[in-house]
């Protein structure tokens, strides 16, 4: 199907956005990756009046240290976060997660900040940036304001951000030297997840120093599973110690009943998939 008619425009900055964003008002839609949106422009879900393409503007893309802080822009590809060096060392969970989303061709158009914006419970970053605690940097004609992950993400497809609001970037901090896994459980391969969790975890003489755990599609925003983190933190990394605090993992969370899966599988394919990530995670 044809879209229907829109003005299109493509500003160079930041602020030219957030200024053809107030123009439009309610009509206005931002334009990442497109992964997302183009289809439903295509079978015409929406309509929106006026298009604001965000390709040009240099300041969304890349990934930057800056302190102990890893910055990437909202703009940068999954291709380019899985391949980043930068990324690899300091946030290898999200460089594996990245790897997993949709395919390759997917990968080099659609966008980080993209996806988590989009805010589909069962998209795979919205797992990993409640778990490994990121914060979002967002520009409005009020000026810059940043957002926790946790609070970022409000309901199924809903965020923090305002209609006249972009997101410029994401900032993680840095965990350098833990290890880390995403275990992604899907029907068929590069499809959307059923139940994933990420995992990081530092472990110091044989003791789990610290642990992130976050799931994902357990609910109708990413969820982090606080109560396995407690349960792993000063304890051994052996195999009966994980098994024991992955049992919790479901705890909280409030999986739904569709067409892929029913809520109590999703819940036990929390606590097996949670017990793999961490055993994975500590070597």
């Amino acid at each position: 199907m044809i879209p229907s008619s829109f003005d299109y425009t493509a500003p160079a900055t930041v602020e030219e956005a957030i200024a053809a964003l107030v123009e439009a008002g309610d009509e206005g839609k931002i334009l990442a990756g497109g992964q997302s949106l183009v289809p439903v422009l295509r079978l015409r879900l929406a309509g929106p009046g006026m298009i604001i393409d965000l390709r040009k503007i240099s300041e969304l893309t890349g990934v930057r240290l800056d302190g102990g802080d890893v910055v990437i822009g909202a703009m940068t590809t999954h291709h380019d976060v899985v391949v980043d060096p930068i990324v690899k060392e300091h946030l290898s969970l999200l460089s594996m997660t990245s790897a997993t989303v949709a395919d390759p061709q997917v990968r080099h158009r659609g966008t980080l900040g993209g996806a988590l914006v989009h805010a589909d419970p069962a998209g795979d970053l919205g797992a990993v940036a409640v778990a490994l605690e990121a914060v979002f940097e967002i520009a409005g004609p009020d000026g810059r304001r940043s957002v926790t992950a946790a609070d970022f993400f409000q309901d199924y497809f809903t965020t923090a951000l305002a209609e006249d609001e972009l997101l410029v970037s994401i900032r993680f901090p840095s965990y350098a030297g833990w290890g880390a896994r995403y275990e992604k459980f899907t029907r068929v391969a590069q499809s959307w997840s059923i139940v994933s969790v990420a995992a990081a975890v530092k472990v110091v003489d044989g003791v789990v120093a610290e642990a992130r755990v976050g799931l994902t599609n357990m609910g109708p925003v990413p969820i982090r599973a606080v109560s396995v983190e407690a349960a792993l933190v000063g304890g051994p990394a052996s195999a009966a110690a994980i098994k024991a605090a992955a049992a919790s993992a479901a705890d909280g969370t409030s999986p739904v009943d569709d067409t892929s899966a029913a809520a109590d599988y999703r819940e036990h394919l929390a606590r097996v998939l949670t017990e793999r990530a961490v055993l994975a995670a500590v070597g």
